[in-house]
C-alpha cells in the first residue's frame, strides 16, 4: 500500500486556490491528472495508490467512478480558466479496468469544461492482459492518441518475481494491436535490476520492445519501497537486494540497444523515436506547468500552489458527495523551493538547463569529472553525458 501523504495547510472545502496563483494558469501550458485507483492484483513491488477488490471495502464504487471523477472536474472548472488542455493522462492503479466509454466520458467532460487542443496529447496507461483489439478501438474512437503498456520484462521467469499477471509475449503484442487500433504513439515500460533477471534477459527485453514497433521506451531501475510484499520478501532473505552495479550495466545495456535502433534518449529514463514521440504530458511536468490531478491521491500544481486529495477512494467520493473540493491538504512553495525543484527536473532532461540557474562551482566540477557535454557547456547549457545519467542525482546535488 502507498504510504501517508505529506502534511499542509487545509484545502478550502471549495477547492479555492489564492488569486496569484491562478492569474498565469496555463500560460507554461496547463494538463490534466487523472488517478484510476483499482487493480486485479497487486503487484510485489508497488507502492502506489492502488486498491484490489478486496481492499477497497464497501463505499467505493468502480462502476461509478467516471461520475465521481466528473464531479471533481466541476470544482476545478470553478476554480482554474486555463485557455486550453495540452494533455491529459489517465494513469493508476490500470485505468483499463474501466470500461472504454467510462474513459471517453472521463475526457469529454475535460473537453467541455476547458477545452481541449486541437493537438492535444492523449494517454492511458494499461496492463497487457487487461485490452483486447476491440477494447482498443474503443479507446482510440474515444479520442485517445498514446498508451503506455506495462511491460516490465519479456523473461517469465522475472515476470514471476514482480507478481505481474501477464505472459512474457503478451505487452508486445498488445502494442501491435494498439497500432493496429489507429494509436499514433504507444509506450513500453520496462523495469530493470529485478532479482533473479540476467544480462540475457534484459537483452531479450530490449529485443521485444524494438520490434514491437513502438515509438517509445521508459526504462527504470526497481526500486523496493517499503510496505511492500517485495521489501517483506528481501528482509526474510527470500530474495536478494537490487545491486546498483547491475542496474547501471542495464542502463548502458538499454542505451545501447535502444540508440542502435533508433532511439533516443530525452530524459534519462526515457527514449523516444523523434521529437514527436516524446510524452508530452511528462515534458509538462519537468518544465514547471500547471496541472490538475483527478481521483484519489492525485497531486496537482497550479502557480506555485501544490495540493493532493484524499487517498481513499471511498473518502473521496464521499467528499465530493458532499459537494466539497476532494483535497486533503496543499503547500505554497517558495521562490526557492521552485528554483530547486525546476532544477530537480530539467538536469535530468536531454534538452538541459542554462547555466545560469546552477551552481557555478558544482557545474564546473561536474564537467571536470566528465559528467557534462563539453559543447553545451561552452554554450552556456548543462546537458548530462551518459555517465552524468548514471550519476545524474550527484549532479543535482553538486549544481544546486
Amino acid at each position: 500500500m502507498a504510504g501517508a501523504l505529506p502534511d499542509g495547510d487545509p484545502v478550502p472545502l471549495d477547492g479555492s486556490l489564492p488569486p496569484a496563483a491562478t492569474a498565469r494558469v496555463g500560460a507554461d501550458g496547463f494538463a490534466v491528472y487523472v488517478h484510476v485507483p483499482f487493480c486485479a492484483t497487486r503487484c510485489g513491488y508497488c507502492d502506489f495508490n492502488t486498491y484490489t477488490a478486496s481492499e477497497l471495502g464497501g463505499g467505493a464504487s468502480q462502476a461509478e467512478y467516471a461520475d465521481t471523477v466528473l464531479r471533481e472536474l466541476r470544482i476545478a472548472q470553478d476554480t482554474v480558466h486555463p485557455a486550453k488542455v495540452d494533455t491529459v493522462f489517465v494513469g493508476g492503479g490500470t485505468p483499463t479496468l474501466l470500461g472504454a466509454d467510462d474513459l471517453g466520458r472521463i475526457l469529454e467532460g475535460v473537453d467541455k469544461a476547458w477545452g481541449l487542443a486541437p493537438d492535444a496529447e492523449i494517454s492511458t496507461e494499461a496492463n497487457p492482459e487487461s485490452v483486447t483489439p476491440e477494447y482498443l478501438r474503443r479507446l482510440r474512437r474515444n479520442g485517445f492518441t498514446r498508451i503506455s503498456l506495462g511491460m516490465q520484462s519479456a523473461s517469465s521467469a522475472v515476470l514471476r518475481i514482480l507478481d505481474r499477471r501477464h505472459t512474457a509475449g503478451r505487452a508486445p503484442q498488445a502494442a501491435r494491436e494498439a497500432r493496429e487500433a489507429g494509436f499514433e504513439h504507444v509506450n513500453l515500460d520496462l523495469i530493470y535490476g529485478t532479482p533473479g533477471e540476467t544480462a540475457d534477459d534484459f537483452a531479450t527485453s530490449l529485443r521485444a520492445v524494438v520490434d514491437a514497433g513502438v515509438d517509445h521506451v521508459s526504462a527504470y531501475a526497481l526500486i523496493v519501497e517499503d510496505g511492500t510484499r517485495m521489501a517483506s520478501r528481501m528482509r526474510r532473505g527470500e530474495l536478494p537486494y537490487p545491486s546498483d552495479d547491475v542496474a547501471a550495466d542495464r542502463y548502458l545495456a538499454a542505451e545501447q540497444a535502444l540508440t542502435e535502433a533508433g532511439f533516443g534518449w530525452y530524459e534519462v529514463s526515457n527514449w523516444a523515436r523523434g521529437d514527436d514521440a516524446r510524452c508530452r504530458h511528462n515534458m509538462l511536468y519537468w518544465t514547471g506547468a500547471d496541472w490538475w490531478g483527478l481521483g484519489p491521491g492525485a497531486h496537482s500544481h497550479v502557480g506555485g500552489v501544490r495540493w493532493w486529495n484524499v487517498k481513499h477512494p471511498t473518502a473521496y467520493a464521499k467528499r465530493l458527495a458532499e459537494g466539497h473540493s476532494p483535497g486533503q491538504a496543499r503547500e505554497i512553495l517558495s521562490a526557492d523551493d521552485r528554483r530547486v525543484e525546476d532544477i530537480m527536473l530539467r538536469v535530468r532532461l536531454r534538452d538541459g538547463i542554462p547555466l545560469d540557474r546552477l551552481d557555478a562551482a558544482g557545474a564546473e566540477q561536474a564537467l571536470a569529472d566528465g559528467l557534462l557535454e563539453p559543447a553545451a557547456y561552452a554554450a552556456g547549457r548543462l546537458v548530462l553525458t551518459l555517465r552524468g545519467r548514471l550519476l545524474a542525482d550527484a549532479v543535482i546535488r553538486d549544481v544546486v
